[in-house]
């Protein structure tokens, strides 16, 4: 797919509801009892993922354009897949069902794509395994796909524990709180930074006893869940390849409606702010225990800043598209404390540095992150997304701020997270 310099951006829309919250009232209606309503749910890939390993578990999920009915049978109610579950590209799906998994009765095996066989898995195979699971690497490396043998395999239920977790991820904590809710007494997890809190909020609606103080969430087992209305709100992720199109564009004006602000997301909203953006917050309401509010953004002239510390949980999804705002802004920003970026659909750090290179950034890329020298003129390249589709999305919006023409390969890719971004896009285009 190919891209230009874009005159003038203007228009209002709603992106797709979030996929984190999507995943999740997917997994926390099968545990609950009753019909748990979605709506707005993310009709992409991965959140589709989510639903057929579910379905494959035995619970009836019901996937219509107005909603999705999820037919909960308890925290109990899960039955032996006959076959593989397939997780496809989906880390979420992949790290939380684990969890949820390894409590139990019977053996199952998650695998997915390429992609997922590379992602470390070994940061949820230690914590659970020191509750008691029995869940290996099946090729020994810590990657997928991963056996999990339930309890009929002569292992008592899961112990609760306090795990100190090495890295701000919400992966990782909702994993082990998942585990936690089949253990025999309660279980927490403390990260270096508080990381996306929507596990927490989203559960203690469904009825578990889940707190959390600084930055250690804990929960106690056995929780009666009942079904509850989910009302996603749209994707800050998704979002914020608007939000930046907005900024860099010249004449541009861009209202988003609907977007989660919840403050363990809402990361860019800061940075942007930092960098002179103009951008304003209208409209802020609590719907389904999350913040959500419309977003208004306008062409702005863009400052470095520097980037990293416990900001970093809060927008590490984001850091690919700020890399390409950054590199429009006058003076250096640095992204820092961001190792993260290395181990997602692919390796961030060095996929946007070498692309952006290639755009004639000037950009550097670090252990941890990256350093940006602004404020020189972007052209158009040949950009390989790595079938990456937060790396798609960025240089997308880059190739509408470059001279010359930008082509993506692979763009399709985009259907894990944002199906229709390229018409969406395409409309505010003057």
């Amino acid at each position: 797919m190919k891209f230009s310099r874009c005159s003038a951006l203007r228009g209002e829309l709603t992106v797709p509801g979030d996929k984190s919250i999507s995943h999740r009232a997917v997994m926390f209606g099968a545990l609950s009892e009753g019909t748990t309503e979605v709506t707005n749910f993310l009709q992409g890939a991965d959140c589709l993922s989510t639903i057929d390993c579910f379905r494959r578990m035995g619970i009836e999920i019901d996937n219509t354009p107005e909603r999705i009915l999820i037919h909960g049978k308890g925290l109990h109610g899960l039955t032996a897949p006959t076959t593989i579950l397939d997780t496809g590209n989906s880390g979420t799906t992949t790290r939380l069902i684990s969890g949820i998994l390894s409590g139990q009765t019977f053996e199952s095996v998650l695998n997915g794509d390429a992609s997922i066989q590379t992602r470390p898995m070994k940061r949820i195979i230690d914590p659970l395994t020191r509750m008691g699971a029995d869940i290996i690497s099946m090729k020994g490396n810590g990657c997928a796909p991963l056996q999990i043998n339930g309890s009929c395999h002569g292992k008592s239920r899961l112990h609760g524990i306090h795990y100190q977790s090495p890295v701000a991820s919400a992966q990782v904590k909702s994993c082990i709180l998942l585990a936690g809710l089949y253990a025999d007494s309660p279980t927490s997890v403390t990260e270096p930074y508080v990381s996306r809190n929507h596990t927490e909020l989203m559960l203690s609606g469904f009825g578990a006893d889940i707190r959390t103080e600084g930055t250690t969430a804990s929960i106690c087992p056995d929780p009666h869940l009942t079904a509850m209305k989910v009302e996603v709100p749209g994707d800050i992720s998704s979002a914020a390849y608007f939000i930046a199109a907005g900024l860099m564009v010249p004449d541009s004006e861009i209202l988003i409606r609907n977007v989660g602000i919840n403050p363990t997301r809402d990361g860019i909203l800061r940075v942007i702010r930092d960098m002179g953006g103009d951008l304003t917050v209208l409209n802020e309401k609590i719907s389904g225990g999350e913040p959500v509010a419309d977003l208004l953004v306008r062409t702005s002239d863009l400052h470095g800043t520097v980037i990293g510390g416990a900001i970093i949980p809060t927008l590490i999804d984001e850091l690919p598209m700020i890399a390409v705002l950054a590199c429009l802004a006058k003076g250096t920003t640095i992204i820092k404390d961001a190792q993260e970026l290395k181990v997602k659909e692919s390796n961030r750090i060095d996929v946007v540095v070498n692309n952006l290179k290639s755009m004639g950034a000037h950009i550097e890329a670090t252990e941890d992150g990256m350093i940006i020298e602004g404020g020189y003129p972007l052209h158009g390249a040949v950009i390989d997304s790595r079938l990456d589709h937060r790396i798609a999305m960025s240089f997308a919006i880059a190739g509408l701020a470059a001279d010359g023409e930008t082509e993506i390969l692979g763009a399709d890719c985009v259907k894990i997270s944002f199906p229709g971004f390229y018409e969406m896009l395409g409309k505010l285009q003057k």
